[in-house]
């Protein structure tokens, strides 16, 4: 709404998930002094992937102190690398301690957004409608699960599941389970079930570089110090973000022949030349791509687990899943009492499949026919006052989402506040600016280690690496303050 004075009093928002981003929306949102907001959720509770997510041996790979909000810190975590459960316990008690219920609506998913007559008009999944000034897309990436173009899948008489919709009612001691992909799910589930499982069988289909990684439990003298002294918690999130750990990776993925990406490459060769001693069973362990070219799979314990007596690494081909378990190409059938399918995710899924409609009837499938994309990730086109975290482009796969979606949030607010001034009711990313953007983007992206050879959900359709392609500081800098001319500012 308008006032006298021009301004608008105030805004109305509608926030689309209340995963990490979206908790996060609905908090900084009010601290800026919004009171219009509504957050739309499509399950029952807060914690977008860590809620979907409940796998054996789930856990972080982004250390606890800097996957932690940098105004919520927890003296509590248990380990450096934080399991899955304290991760969703935080979350919910964050949702708590800011009284977000009270404008989370659960259950109720956004099945059409379209932009007309200078609002956002919503459409849910109950048949109610809603209507907002800004929308916030805090949707995340990984949360539609993907499933195998496997034959039989639907004959198999055991238990199936991906291991997104883990049943844990479905018991693992002494059972004969198959397990197929081994990305970072993968290999966290084998490290957890190989010491339960009476047989397991992981199927491989391209093998992985592993980068040793230990996960030590702070000590309760370390928690102490935590609770008494909150800044050795920011210490352990800047050594983290900006010593040898981001950073330094940062570089050396956006740089494939940098000088710190040889060293991960040293580091990973040698864990698997001395991790595994069955000569055969390192070969076939061994990728045929360089280090990082996929995701980088940290874990102190997979090469142990694999090794064990019980386990067995399964390269041959799948001819088909038949009703007692996985028919192999060479003709043996291996027989089962649980599949589990961690096969990942659609990550170029964004909003979709909430039908979104710009201006002048645009389609956010025609806008993106060609590849998601958004102006650093957050701004499309002809989609006004609609702002994503953790859109196309961003930086998913070099540094923690909660730290760029607290620096995303904090550049959008400076958007919105255009709107909230008077300065113009509707904001959004000009043609010129995304083409060159992208431009760019595509260019530094050919020298990113993700383009030296393999097939990874960090490739888009046409085969072109889709994260962010320049360094943490670049990233800093252009959230720090909107370029305006990079924006088509109306009214």
């Amino acid at each position: 709404m308008m006032g006298t004075n021009g301004k608008s009093d105030d805004l109305r928002f509608i926030v689309i998930g209340a995963g990490m981003a979206g908790i996060l929306s609905g908090i900084k949102l009010r601290e800026a002094g919004y009171s219009d907001i509504t957050i739309y959720e499509k399950a029952d509770r807060v914690g977008g992937t860590w809620r979907e997510n409940t796998y054996p041996g789930l856990t972080c790979d982004v250390s606890s102190h800097s996957y932690t909000y940098t105004f919520e810190p927890n003296p509590e975590w248990s380990h450096r690398y934080p399991p899955g459960d304290e991760i969703q316990s935080y979350f919910e008690g964050v949702t708590s301690k800011y009284d977000l219920d009270e404008m989370i609506v659960f259950n109720e998913e956004i099945v059409r957004c379209e932009h007309a007559d200078g609002r956002w008009q919503i459409e849910l999944s109950s048949g109610g409608r809603d209507e907002a000034d800004i929308v916030i897309a805090a949707t995340g990436v990984l949360h539609h699960p993907n499933y195998p173009d496997i034959a039989g899948l639907d004959e198999f008489e055991g238990e199936l599941f991906h291991s997104a919709r883990w049943d844990h009612n479905i018991p693992l001691d002494g059972r004969r389970i198959g397990l197929i992909g081994n990305g970072s799910t993968g290999v966290q589930i084998v490290s957890a079930l190989a010491s339960r499982a009476g047989e397991l069988y992981q199927f491989q289909r391209t093998a992985q570089w592993i980068m040793p990684s230990q996960n030590p439990a702070f000590t309760e003298e370390e928690k102490a110090r935590f609770r008494k002294d909150p800044a050795s918690m920011r210490e352990m999130k800047e050594e983290f973000d900006t010593g040898d750990g981001v950073a330094r990776f940062t570089n050396a993925i956006i740089d494939a022949d940098s000088d710190e990406m040889k060293e991960i490459e040293a580091v990973v060769l040698q864990n698997l030349e001395e991790g595994i001693a069955d000569p055969d069973l390192r070969e076939r362990l061994r990728p045929t791509y360089r280090a990082a070219c996929k995701r980088m799979i940290f874990s102190p314990d997979y090469y142990e687990a694999i090794q064990s007596p019980n386990v067995e690494l399964v390269t041959t081909e799948i001819d088909r899943v038949e009703a007692k378990g996985v028919r192999l190409e060479d003709g043996r059938l291996i027989e089962l009492d649980l599949l589990v399918l961690a096969t990942g995710f659609k990550a170029d899924r964004f909003m979709r499949p909430m039908d979104l409609i710009g201006r002048n009837g645009l389609k956010l499938e025609q806008a993106w026919s060609k590849r998601p994309h958004a102006y650093l990730s957050i701004s499309i086109p002809d989609f006004p006052n609609f702002f994503m975290l953790n859109g196309p482009n961003g930086p998913v796969g070099n540094f923690s989402l909660i730290d760029i979606a607290e620096r995303q949030l904090a550049y959008i607010e400076q958007l919105i506040a255009l709107v909230r001034s008077g300065r113009c009711r509707e904001v959004s990313a000009s043609s010129d600016a995304m083409v060159r953007f992208d431009a760019e983007r595509i260019e530094a992206a050919k020298k990113t280690i993700w383009a030296s050879g393999c097939n990874s959900w960090y490739l888009d359709a046409e085969g072109v690496p889709a994260s962010w392609p320049f360094t943490q500081k670049r990233f800093h800098d252009e959230m720090s303050e909107p370029h305006l001319e990079d924006y088509d500012l109306i009214g």
